[in-house]
């Protein structure tokens, strides 16, 4: 082998093998998890963890796998234009059985930052594009798929439901480019939707800003739904935000921690622009 080679050659491996094998703990805690898991109704499940250390840190996480097949025709968008509600109104107001909280919303003035599209009517268009609205949930009776918002134009599309937000983070099975910048490499509270490789809908929530839940990195959370079977995910808004609703799983039916009120609760909600649910 050339001489100049070899010092090359152990200087990447060097660098790369411990990243590989420092991943390969975390991935077989999420992989080989005992999870708490709550059947809500066939095709339906509820799964619960807390990770004493997960990514060097502790986690709580909640999740909800829904089976494609049996209820892709059930899965909606519900949104107000200008109006907030908490998670748990607008899942009360549409029938939900489950929810999750949806995009990025003005906080001042109600309504969504990014284009959103309930029942084929838009209630938000675009009021300023950034780069990180770069991923697409589409939904209609045939087809609930997660695109790169440049794959396809939405605001001609006749697709009935439509939510634009992000980042995207897993396309096609591989973890799609993330900018460097606080709010994707800060720990938060974390609101994800995923497309498993068997055709289940996921709906996660991760808690944070708590010391029992330290929030994840996007990085972190890409790298979580992959492990978990993802093949198409993206992001939408969390912090404060995310909520994870399950009708009469609890006393007020939300499953994870929300952080507003600075409390391990359920108590914390923030109201929001839209959610993603399913119809009972």
């Amino acid at each position: 082998m050339n001489k100049k080679i070899v010092p090359t050659l152990f200087g990447f491996l060097y660098f790369i093998l411990p990243m590989a094998f420092g991943q390969l703990p975390d991935s077989v805690a999420v992989v080989n998890k005992d999870w708490k898991i709550t059947p809500i109704k066939k095709g339906i499940t509820w799964k619960q963890g807390h990770f004493d250390k997960l990514f060097e840190s502790q986690q709580e996480i909640n999740l909800v796998e829904i089976d494609l097949r049996k209820y892709r025709k059930k899965i909606c968008i519900a949104a107000d234009s200008a109006t907030l509600k908490k998670t748990t109104q607008f899942a009360l107001e549409n029938n939900a059985l489950v929810a999750i909280n949806g995009g990025f919303f003005d906080m001042k003035k109600g309504g969504s930052w990014d284009y959103v599209k309930a029942d084929n009517n838009v209630v938000n268009t675009t009021k300023k594009k950034t780069d990180r609205a770069d991923a697409i949930l589409l939904i209609a009776k045939k087809i609930i798929e997660i695109q790169p918002a440049s794959a396809i134009d939405y605001e001609r599309s006749r697709v009935p439901n439509i939510l634009l937000s992000g980042p995207l983070l897993i396309h096609q099975g591989e973890d799609a480019a993330l900018s460097n910048n606080p709010f994707n490499n800060n720990r938060h509270p974390r609101s994800a939707v995923a497309i498993t490789t068997d055709k289940k809908l996921i709906f996660i929530v991760v808690d944070g800003r708590n010391s029992l839940a330290a929030g994840m990195r996007l990085t972190e959370l890409a790298k979580m739904l992959r492990w978990l079977g993802a093949k198409d995910a993206m992001n939408v808004d969390g912090g404060g935000s995310s909520t994870l609703y399950i009708k009469g799983a609890t006393e007020n039916s939300v499953i994870n921690h929300p952080s507003d009120n600075k409390q391990f609760d359920h108590e914390g909600l923030r109201p929001v622009a839209n959610i993603i649910y399913l119809k009972e």
